[in-house]
């Protein structure tokens, strides 16, 4: 029997990392221009590079839940208001 090795990642910390990697191509691509604008002023009133990429993945991962939960598109409309309004974090969806 094998037992796991620290090379394993465990799920939460998986999801965390692939959150944050979207985010980032988000900000790089300027797709939606959004992320890259709310970046810059998280930026500017003094937000830690990792505490903005932290509060974004949040906001992703709300409305990527909302989507499993109800079964709909991606709502770009609410996730680029939802990004706007960082960094008050959107309610969680019960």
């Amino acid at each position: 029997m094998s037992e796991p090795t620290d090379i394993e990642i465990d799920d939460e910390e998986f999801a965390e990392k692939t959150l944050i990697e979207a985010i980032e191509n988000q900000i790089e691509s300027d797709n939606p221009p959004a992320a890259k604008a709310v970046f810059n002023k998280l930026t500017l009133v003094g937000y830690e590079r990792e505490e903005i990429l932290n509060l974004m993945a949040h906001v992703l991962a709300v409305e990527i839940d909302a989507i499993l939960e109800e079964d709909r598109p991606f709502n770009t409309e609410w996730y680029e208001a939802a990004l706007r309004a960082l960094p008050e974090l959107p309610p969680e969806k019960n």
